[in-house]
Parts: structure tokens; C-alpha cells; sequence
């Protein structure tokens, strides 16, 4: 305990000693850490945004108004049949009609203009257990046999097919590039916070040089002398990843709050789980940035 008392007291005189490295030191930790924790909140909700679009993630396969039940039924079955399918379900044209109906509440002169007429197709309903599978399920169905004799469209059985894998692929790939980004930008501020970090040890390690050399002379272990500037580096990293826990946190309590209501058909809901983990990477991501920043400045400028 008493060591570590006097590695505390020698990384404060640190702080006092080198005040504008220092700061910047825990400035750039902070804002780093910041950075990344605003990422990994964002890939929560990116992600959280993507799992619901890939549960609405089905497959309509529209069929002839003169399509025989026995055909129907055998293509349902053979659907049920393959793997990645949750259930079958099948819609009459006058279920459709209805369903189109009530989406149309609010412009009615759209129906009026049907003047009695349906022009809808019944369709069998697929809903999957693996939105991963749709290309697969979809070529599939519209490789049958059977489906393409009652399909709406025999000349191209594909235009009878209509599912929304493309949408969950466009947006996987936006969200890839972004990751890239972030990544990229998050290792180039951790490399910033490392230059940082060495440099404030460096300058406390040559502001303590003849104390050290005394040290050496009476015998202090090689621990004895590295501890004040682990101490110090572990110091700034602590101060830093703390203020980026603060922000994140007054973001989380006003920020986002109106943000949702901005964006009130998104669904920014992160659980306090998830913030606490992101909270806890955080102060052991700045930990360890912290400790590497210390020890390679030791390796280079202590030669203990």
C-alpha cells in the first residue's frame, strides 16, 4: 500500500510537472474513447435496425386467378418443406382487395377509381425462419414446376416473386463501409492517444532523471522505478475514459431522447445493459491504452 501511496503522490507531481502535455494526453484519450463509444452505440442500433428489417424479410409468390387449389396446396407444401421457412400462408384476392383497402384509408378515391373491379392476384405467403435464405427459397419456388404453371406472370415466373432482400442488402452494405470508416478512425485516434501518452511519460521520465539515477544507486528494484509513470499513464487513461462515460451518458439521458422524438420512426432503443457493457470496454480500453502509452515510452527513454 505504501508503494502504491507513492506511486500516486510521484504521478501527480507528473500531472503538476508536464500540465499542457498532460492534458492533451487525456484530451485525446478522452475524445477517442468518445468516438468509439458513440460507434459502438450507433452499431448497436444499426444493428438492432437491420435484425427488424430481416424479420420483415418475406416472400410473396403471387398465383393465377384461375390457379387450381390442388396446385396451390402443392406448392405450399413443397414450400413448407425447405429449410429456412417458418410458415406458409395463403391470401384470396378478395382478402387482398380488403388489406389494400384499409392501407388506403386515407386517400378512398383510389379504391372508388376500382369501380368494383379486383385486379389483385391471390398469393401464397412465406415467412422465414432464416431471412439469410430468401435468394435461396425464392429461386427455388420459381424453379418449381408446379409454381410456374399458376404463377401470374408464366412468360417471366420471376416478376410473381416479390421479396425485400435487396433492401437489407443495400443497407448491410452502407453499414459495412461505415464500420470501415470508424474503424479506421477510431485506430488513428488511438495511435494519436499512444504518441500522446508517450510523450507526457518521456518528459517526466527526463524531468526525474537524476532522481532516478539515485534510485539506482541505492538499490530500488526496476518495479520501484517504472511504477509512478504506469501510474501516471493508467491516471490519464482513467480521467479520459471517465469524461467519454460522462458525455456518453448525457447524450443517452438528452440527446438521444430527442433525437427519437425527431426521428420517431426509428427505433433507437439501446437497453441499460448494453450501455453498461459499452461503459466497462471503455474504461479498460482506456486502461490499456494508457499502459501501452507508458510502457513504450519506459522501453525507449527508462533503461532500467
Amino acid at each position: 500500500m505504501s508503494s502504491l501511496f507513492y506511486f500516486f503522490k510521484e504521478s501527480l507531481q507528473g500531472f503538476a510537472r508536464n500540465l499542457s502535455t498532460t492534458l492533451g494526453s487525456i484530451i485525446t484519450i478522452f475524445l477517442s474513447l468518445l468516438i468509439i463509444g458513440v460507434f459502438l452505440v450507433g452499431g448497436t442500433i444499426v444493428e438492432h435496425l437491420v435484425s427488424s428489417i430481416e424479420d420483415e424479410v418475406s416472400i410473396t409468390a403471387y398465383v393465377a386467378d384461375d390457379a387450381p387449389q390442388e396446385s396451390i396446396d402443392a406448392v405450399s407444401s413443397m414450400i413448407k418443406g425447405m429449410e429456412g421457412v417458418e410458415s406458409v400462408g395463403f391470401t384470396t384476392k378478395e382478402q387482398a382487395l380488403e388489406s389494400f383497402s384499409n392501407s388506403m384509408t386515407t386517400n378512398p378515391e383510389i379504391i372508388e377509381q376500382l369501380d368494383g373491379t379486383n385486379p389483385l392476384p391471390a398469393s401464397i405467403d412465406v415467412s422465414l425462419s432464416d431471412p439469410q435464405k430468401v435468394d435461396e427459397i425464392a429461386a427455388a419456388i420459381e424453379a418449381d414446376e408446379t409454381f410456374r404453371s399458376i404463377c401470374d406472370e408464366p412468360d417471366d415466373p420471376a416478376d410473381s416473386l416479390k421479396y425485400g432482400q435487396k433492401t437489407v442488402d443495400r443497407l448491410f452494405s452502407v453499414t459495412k463501409y461505415v464500420r470501415y470508416l470508424g474503424v479506421a478512425l477510431v485506430l488513428l485516434l488511438v495511435f494519436i492517444a499512444l504518441v500522446f501518452i508517450n510523450n507526457t511519460i518521456r518528459l517526466a521520465i527526463m524531468a526525474r532523471r537524476k532522481e532516478i539515477a539515485i534510485m539506482r544507486l541505492v538499490g530500488a528494484s526496476n518495479g520501484f522505478i517504472r511504477g509512478p509513470f504506469l501510474m501516471e499513464g493508467a491516471l490519464h487513461a482513467i480521467i479520459g475514459s471517465l469524461l467519454a462515460v460522462g458525455v456518453l451518458q448525457l447524450l443517452r439521458m438528452y440527446g438521444v431522447p430527442k433525437l427519437q422524438s425527431a426521428l420517431s420512426f426509428l427505433s433507437l432503443d439501446v437497453s441499460g445493459n448494453t450501455y453498461l457493457m459499452i461503459y466497462i470496454v471503455l474504461v479498460i480500453a482506456g486502461l490499456v491504452i494508457g499502459l501501452l502509452g507508458s510502457a513504450f515510452a519506459m522501453r525507449r527513454y527508462l533503461k532500467v
